[in-house]
Order: structure tokens, then sequence, then C-alpha cells
């Protein structure tokens, strides 16, 4: 009997453990239902199949209307740490600008993408900083004087 509770015990301190070694997964983007953006053919699919097949495009291209992205990632996490990006599939589809015909369909995953380096400079705005008790007590005694008859707007003034 004893034996048992010490082994309970022991189970009860190591599920957690064991539970925190497996990852979170998460799916994100573009998910595949029917067809895959790779089963699209050059040359005889045009705007309105590949929409009808699948769907509207995560994104378009910012200067050219004719090509359509459709992005899907994978990310995992385990426990307390960040999610890493496990896999990453990015398909282009450009179409022709006279007829809306595919012309060329590149598939893209996660060893194709490029790491930029973001600059950390700030810039800076116009005027100071101001402290707490500026910002608090910054409109005490700013406030409106009374109208009079020749302050009222939209009044000409005498000349």
């Amino acid at each position: 009997m004893n034996k048992i509770v010490v082994r309970l015990a022991v189970l009860a301190v190591l599920a957690p453990l064991a539970a925190a070694c497996a990852p979170i997964v998460g799916n994100h983007g573009f998910q595949v239902v029917d067809v895959n953006p790779k089963d699209i053919v050059t040359g005889t699919d045009t705007k309105s199949t590949v929409l009808a097949q699948l769907g509207s495009p995560s994104a378009v291209s910012t200067f050219e209307d004719n090509i359509w992205y459709y992005i899907s990632q994978t990310t995992e996490r385990y426990t307390y740490n960040r999610p890493q990006v496990s896999q990453r599939s990015v398909t282009a589809i450009t179409f022709s600008e006279t007829d809306d015909k595919v012309t060329e369909v590149r598939n893209l995953n996660l060893e194709d993408g490029q790491q930029i380096a973001m600059e950390r400079r700030e810039t800076p705005t116009r005027g100071r900083e101001l402290t707490v008790l500026e910002q608090l007590l910054g409109n005490v005694g700013r406030g409106q004087l009374p109208r009079t008859d020749e302050d009222v707007p939209g009044q000409r003034r005498p000349d």
C-alpha cells in the first residue's frame, strides 16, 4: 500500500513536467481546404478561378495588383518561451495584365526568408517632455477669460 502511494506521488509530480515538454502548436494564415496553391496551373487558370478555388489572398502586392500572396505558417511554443516559427509557406501567384491568366506560381518556404535588422533609433518629436507634475498642473490658471460684446467670434473689429 505504501509503495502505491509513493508511485502515485511521483507520477503526480512528474506529470506536469512531461506536459511542459510538449510544444503548443499554432497554425496561422491561409489554411489549405480543398485545393493547394501549388496546384494552380499557369496559362489556364485566371483570377476568377483562383479566387473560386483558393479564396481571397492573404495579401496583394503593394506596387502591382497582379501578384497575390497566400501565406501560412506554423509556430511552436514551449511553456513560457516566445513562439518560434517552425514552418512557413508563401505562394506568390502572378497574373497577366491583359487577360488575367496565371503567368507564374512561386513557392517560398522558411529558408527563402531573409532576416532584416530593424532600426532601433527613434525619431525625436518636437517640443519637450513634461514631468508628471507639469502634466497634472499644466492647465492650472489657463482658464478662458470672460467674453465681452467686442470679443464675440464672427464680429468685425471697429476700425
